[in-house]
């Protein structure tokens, strides 16, 4: 009898089949560029072919630091942090939401081990082509789809990661309730997104920035209240500079 891949495991959770399957991920978008419009130059980069191939190496830790300030934690600190709060044990499903080239849904896959199995999900064709290439455990899968409204099946998976992506979709309050409901009674959810400062002038600098860079600048303590109006439980909120990081139990 033929032993069931990640893709196989992959394929049965979705609600409805892919469009295509090509370059090692099922693709739901087809020949979409994006799953929606444009939210900003921010978002745009993320399909550039260019800002993928220095993406986990020198984009994303620069631009995490200098968000974050000095004090916030590394990369490397990130994905303990989130595999942490996801209290992710052999055997589980967690899905990585906006996953660019795979980092964090590696290290997923080697927490849940051969038997788990960890779903990175993204739009971005150049993303997904880096995070393939650079393999993984065997329990680790990749999906092309629409990060805001999740193809899953509802309840289907035990946690949930979507880290520095939240405030550049362009409806969040809709991702949040697609990760509640793909989530089983008790998973975990763990985000990182903005938190707008609270003194006044930077305040207003902060609000700035994420107009011209077409993201949503979150007060803190507003992304807790949305998580509780849609039932999570166990909320614990981290800032460090611009960002914070959110823990939660739905």
């Amino acid at each position: 009898m033929p032993t069931e891949t990640s893709q196989d495991r992959l394929l049965d959770l979705l609600e409805t089949p892919p469009v295509r399957t090509t370059a090692g991920y099922p693709d739901l978008l087809g020949d979409r560029t994006q799953a929606g419009p444009p939210t900003g130059p921010a978002q745009v980069l993320m399909s550039v072919g260019l800002v993928s191939a220095i993406y986990e190496r020198y984009w994303r830790p620069a631009l995490g630091r200098l968000a974050k300030g000095l004090r916030g934690p590394s990369m490397t600190g990130e994905v303990d942090l989130a595999t942490d709060l996801l209290r992710l044990r052999r055997g589980q499903v967690v899905l990585d939401v906006a996953c660019g080239t795979g980092r964090f849904t590696r290290a997923f896959g080697e927490a849940v081990g051969p038997d788990g199995l960890a779903v990175g999900l993204d739009g971005s064709r150049t993303m997904l082509a880096r995070a393939v290439e650079a393999g993984g455990a065997a329990s680790v899968a990749y999906l092309r789809a629409d990060a805001v409204h999740l193809p899953l099946r509802p309840s289907t998976v035990d946690a949930v990661c979507c880290f520095a992506a939240l405030h550049m979709f362009g409806d969040p309050e809709a991702a949040l309730d697609s990760f509640a409901s793909v989530l089983k009674p008790g998973g975990r959810l763990a985000l990182l997104t903005s938190a707008r400062r609270d003194c006044p002038p930077i305040r207003e600098l902060d609000t700035l920035t994420g107009l011209a860079s077409g993201q949503r600048m979150f007060d803190r303590g507003e992304v807790g209240d949305l998580l509780r109006a849609r039932g999570f439980t166990e909320i614990s909120e981290r800032y460090s500079g611009v960002t914070q990081i959110v823990g939660a139990t739905h």
